[in-house]
């Protein structure tokens, strides 16, 4: 399965310079995050699978406006051809703004999802906004991960965690891939190809 996955940045490859042939070949489309909702849509209208999306941190706006066309899979577990994707959005709380968790909170709505979790047995995709604590995050409160996902990771061993929000413009140095155990982990930052 080959998956286009966005985060923080829209594309200009994708958008201002959109050639309906750059998504041949794409089964699925995953958004991290921090992307206008009119960019979403528009690929969803080109695109004949589906877009799914979890929140960022500046996604407010998604409350009047959703991407049409997408699929919200925030605190669920969404299947499409065999492949289970869970979807945990939002950031670090630090000004109150929507979308914003401690650990604490995070660790509540990863526990809601106890029930799903067994019953889809597990999941193949984390995807999420922020990184997971001490894996491609940042120094400052913002940006620091979430410890929850380790913990899902080490529980469940997904064959991959796509995430955003740490944006590869910030330093030449944030790595791109990498792994935690057997699982791929992905900085989805403006885009990026991945064959599961």
């Amino acid at each position: 399965m080959k998956i286009l996955v966005l985060a923080d940045k829209e594309s200009l490859y994708l958008w201002d310079f959109f050639e309906k042939e750059k998504l041949e070949g794409i089964d699925l489309i995953l958004s991290c995050g921090d992307l206008h909702p009119q960019y979403l849509s528009f690929l969803a209208t080109f695109f004949s699978g589906p877009v799914l999306y979890v929140h960022g941190n500046h996604d407010g706006c998604y409350r009047d406006t959703p991407p049409e066309g997408c699929i919200c899979v925030e605190d669920r577990i969404y299947e499409y051809k065999g492949v289970r994707i869970l979807g945990l959005g939002g950031s670090m709380l630090y000004s109150g703004g929507p979308h914003q968790y401690t650990q604490k909170q995070m660790d509540l709505r990863i526990l809601r999802l106890a029930p799903k979790l067994w019953f889809h047995k597990g999941f193949d995709i984390l995807l999420t906004h922020s990184p997971a604590l001490g894996l491609h995050d940042g120094t400052d409160l913002p940006h620091t991960g979430f410890q929850g996902f380790l913990k899902l990771m080490d529980r469940f061993h997904p064959r991959l965690f796509v995430h955003g929000h740490v944006h590869m413009s910030y330093d030449r140095t944030i790595p791109r891939r990498s792994f935690y155990g057997d699982t791929a982990v992905v900085n989805a930052y403006e885009r990026y190809v991945i064959d599961l």
